[in-house]
């Protein structure tokens, strides 16, 4: 036994802001203002935002707090605004990934760091240093837990793994104890939760199952605050996290390289608004249709070859090929692949399209199938080959390792804060540029809600 729920939790409580590398604080800050463009533009778009919110006021958990829901006008308690921010900044699939560990990071972790940061006051320097400490929680234990077997027992990492990471900010952001933090992460331990069941009809679980982990979080490091005692070894224990959830589980990778390898700088950050699966394939299809002129009268078959788990989540042409909804577009390589192909670009307004005839014409001629050369040896699961057999012009074929927007291929920072103002100004006019550079020199705020107050309505 290594003990990892505890060396994860006395990294938590020791981590000094300046401890972490200025090129890790950099990304955190970039991923951070990422995901809050998908958590403004959600709070306006996203066809399930209503009812979260007439679900709080039936509940009487509507109650003004303090706490900044990004894009909303009002201000709400903390829990309540981790567990929406978390389920909007989720809501558009157009948030950070992990590649190694498949889940979301910021998703979980950076609602519970604002919630906490202004619950109790806290400075910029001191949100930043949780959310990096949140980051490396959720995705070293994403790491562990294996994600083809955790997806292959029926799990959502995101929702899973990241309570665990939302409770580590939560936790870093009281200033917890060593075991005061290893408390929190056995309540987080019995509150992971996340079900890949939403995938069989396009439900709302995947949202809000994951503000439901930032939410968890919070309340798992509240509850060690005030000396709840929490199970112990929640991690590697014999009905731990490890165990229960994973057929496969890889331990080691929950603490290797812990302090000094950064998984924070292995977040990759997505060019499009669906699952990650899908960009590898979307990224070839868009290159491949730019040169060689293609149009889709044109196309006689397109293949897209894909690791198992995007088989899984994306590739069952069964219940995939023409979906009505968006979350069902979202998890189709045939709906997103047909459209890229059909006008060569992919973003969020482009779910209108759905149940458009020429999309779903397009969408017949795809075959979705699982390619060997995407799992043998390698690490990143997220590549794709692409075969296009044409009328007139044979076959074109490509492979595309990984997808654009991974570590090696990640934007510069002015791509960054373009794609957060063209989610963000739709609903803050003037002052998505203010929050953009506040989230950006974040380290600089005393008090972290003079930033957040700025992506309110």
């Amino acid at each position: 036994m290594a003990h990892e729920t505890a060396t994860l939790a006395a990294y938590v409580a020791g981590l000094k802001f300046e401890d972490i590398p200025p090129q890790v604080l950099e990304r955190a800050k970039v991923l951070t203002l990422d995901f809050l463009g998908s958590t403004i533009r959600a709070r306006r778009d996203a066809e399930s935002t209503p009812s979260l919110l007439k679900m709080l006021e039936a509940l009487a958990l509507d109650g003004k707090g303090e706490a900044t829901v990004f894009g909303d006008s009002k201000t709400w308690t903390p829990a309540v605004a981790a567990l929406l921010n978390g389920a909007l900044g989720h809501s558009l699939d157009f948030d950070d990934t992990h590649a190694d560990s498949s889940l979301h990071p910021s998703a979980p972790v950076v609602p519970a760091a604002f919630a906490v940061g202004e619950m109790v006051g806290a400075s910029g320097r001191d949100v930043l240093t949780a959310i990096v400490a949140g980051y490396e929680v959720c995705c070293r234990l994403g790491n562990a837990l294996d994600p083809t077997s955790h997806y292959a027992r029926g799990f959502h990492p995101t929702a899973t793994a990241g309570t665990y990471g939302a409770a580590a900010a939560a936790g870093k952001l009281f200033g917890l104890s060593k075991d005061q933090i290893i408390s929190a992460f056995g309540v987080s331990g019995s509150q992971a939760a996340g079900s890949l069941q939403f995938l069989v009809n396009g439900a709302w679980n995947k949202r809000y199952q994951v503000g439901a982990s930032a939410m968890n979080g919070v309340i798992a490091a509240t509850l060690a605050r005030n000396n709840f005692i929490g199970s112990t070894e929640s991690v590697e224990g014999k009905h731990g996290l490890l165990v229960g959830y994973s057929d496969d589980a890889h331990p080691d990778k929950a603490t290797v390289g812990l302090g000094k390898t950064y998984e924070t700088l292995k977040i990759g950050v997505k060019p499009y608004p669906s699952c990650r699966y899908t960009h590898a394939a979307l990224d070839a299809l868009i290159a491949m249709r730019r040169e060689h002129n293609l149009t889709p009268d044109q196309i006689k078959r397109v293949e897209i070859g894909l690791h198992r788990n995007g088989i899984t989540l994306t590739g069952d042409a069964a219940t995939k090929r023409h979906p009505t909804s968006i979350v069902g577009g979202q998890f189709s390589m045939f709906f997103t692949g047909a459209l890229a192909l059909d006008q060569g670009s992919f973003g969020w307004d482009d779910y209108d399209r759905l149940g458009d005839t020429a999309v779903n014409a397009l969408a017949d001629k795809f075959d979705v199938v699982q390619d060997d050369r995407l799992e043998i040896g390698r690490t990143h699961p997220f590549g794709a080959r692409v075969s296009i057999t044409t009328t007139d012009d044979g076959v074109h074929e490509r492979l595309y390792a990984d997808p654009s927007g991974e570590p090696d291929s990640f934007p510069d920072a002015q791509a960054m804060q373009q794609k957060f103002l063209t989610l963000a100004r739709p609903v803050l006019n003037g002052r998505a540029d203010q929050l953009a550079d506040a989230i950006l020199s974040l380290e600089r705020f005393d008090r972290v809600e003079k930033a957040t107050q700025l992506g309110r309505q």
